[in-house]
């Protein structure tokens, strides 16, 4: 399987397969592919793993999208300014990721609920308890707001970061969150009650826009009727 990310800040992911190699997505996920690609829609891995996706903000159903010749191509696109990632899950490699960031993955890659640790982190994490984790063997590619930052943490190396603003971070990371220190720093610092810490070692890719944060802002500037 080969792969091209391409599209700036509106991006998509155009994907190779061989024949018989196959890539899953959500229902609704594919722009547009290949006349020798023939799609199946199921409830991969059931009805429990089906609603433990749904837990994380994903589809209860997935559609399967398998080349029947060589060099058959299918496009899957972004539907916001993101940044497109492609994460390898072999060797034991596992991902946690915000909530709607899967975009597709071979067919070996398990997308599963991943619940948060700590009330704090949970209540004030800004991502709520219920996160997605990626693992199995293969590759899968997920979604960050604006532009992804890729970080390397060593052992016990910390990052502090504003809520809201971490994508994805590697399991063996610690996700923690802490209050800000200083009466001035909570009333007039501009981040909030709360940031979160990671804790090496491992990889973590950051997000430069949150969706509520753009949201919020959008909101602001509509007319209201008085």
């Amino acid at each position: 399987m080969k792969y091209e990310i391409f599209g700036g800040t509106l991006p998509a992911v155009t994907i190779t397969l061989d024949a018989g190699e196959s890539i899953y997505t959500q229902s609704g996920g594919m722009s547009w592919m290949s006349r020798g690609i023939r799609m199946e829609t199921n409830m991969k891995g059931g009805l429990l793993k089906g609603l433990g996706r749904m837990l994380s903000v994903e589809s209860l159903f997935m559609a399967t999208y398998t080349a029947s010749a060589p060099g058959q191509q299918i496009t899957i696109a972004s539907g916001f300014p993101e940044s497109i990632v492609a994460l390898d899950c072999s060797g034991g490699r596992e991902y946690i990721c915000q909530k709607n960031a899967f975009l597709c993955a071979q067919p070996g890659v398990t997308v599963s609920a991943y619940v948060v640790k700590g009330m704090r982190a949970g209540f004030f994490g800004g991502e709520g308890f219920i996160l997605q984790k990626l693992s199995g063997e293969g590759l899968a590619f997920v979604e960050i707001d604006g532009t992804a930052c890729e970080k390397v943490l060593g052992v016990g190396e910390e990052l502090i970061v504003d809520t809201g603003n971490v994508a994805i971070f590697e399991a063996n990371v610690n996700y923690s969150v802490e209050m800000v220190k200083g009466f001035a720093n909570v009333l007039f610092g501009g981040e909030g009650l709360f940031l979160t810490t990671l804790t090496g070692p491992g990889r973590v890719w950051l997000q430069t826009l949150s969706l509520p944060d753009f949201a919020s802002r959008i909101i602001s500037f509509m007319p209201n009727k008085k």
